[in-house]
């Protein structure tokens, strides 16, 4: 890799994310999200205090979000196992009407967070398939 690359994101957010994002932060003070490859609720991204969620030595970090009007980036984590599936992917959070997961923080808002993806682009993926992993055993 040369070091003058731009390092691609993995993660992103829409503005209706964001726009929820940013009244979760108001309500409940500094947020991260993980994801992991469960059923039912474990397949979507669940939103949580920060560190409320302890992330695990199998814990892939994707990413922060920096989002206008929120101080503290939302970091965000997702299951190896998970990762192993999607890491030719880019993921972007998004926020739909609906009853979130029960654990996470949208869930009486009257919105759910979900995954929207694409598949990274050849140049991107030449860039991201040399940049090693962050997991929860080396943060």
């Amino acid at each position: 890799m040369v070091a003058t690359e731009i390092i691609p994101p993995r993660v992103n957010v829409t503005e209706e994310a964001a726009e929820l994002l940013r009244k979760l932060t108001a309500a409940h003070g500094p947020l991260m999200f993980h994801q992991s490859g469960g059923c039912c609720d474990g397949s979507s991204p669940m939103c949580y205090l920060a560190g409320e969620f302890r992330v695990g030595g199998s814990d892939v970090f994707l990413g922060n979000l920096v989002i206008k009007g929120i101080t503290a980036p939302i970091k965000v984590w997702i299951s190896l196992g998970q990762f192993e599936y999607w890491k030719h992917t880019h993921l972007t959070i998004d926020a739909v009407a609906g009853r979130g997961g029960g654990f996470s923080l949208e869930a009486p808002e009257g919105f759910r967070f979900i995954i929207r993806s694409r598949l990274f682009s050849d140049q991107e993926w030449a860039i991201l398939e040399n940049v090693p992993i962050l997991t929860g055993a080396s943060a």
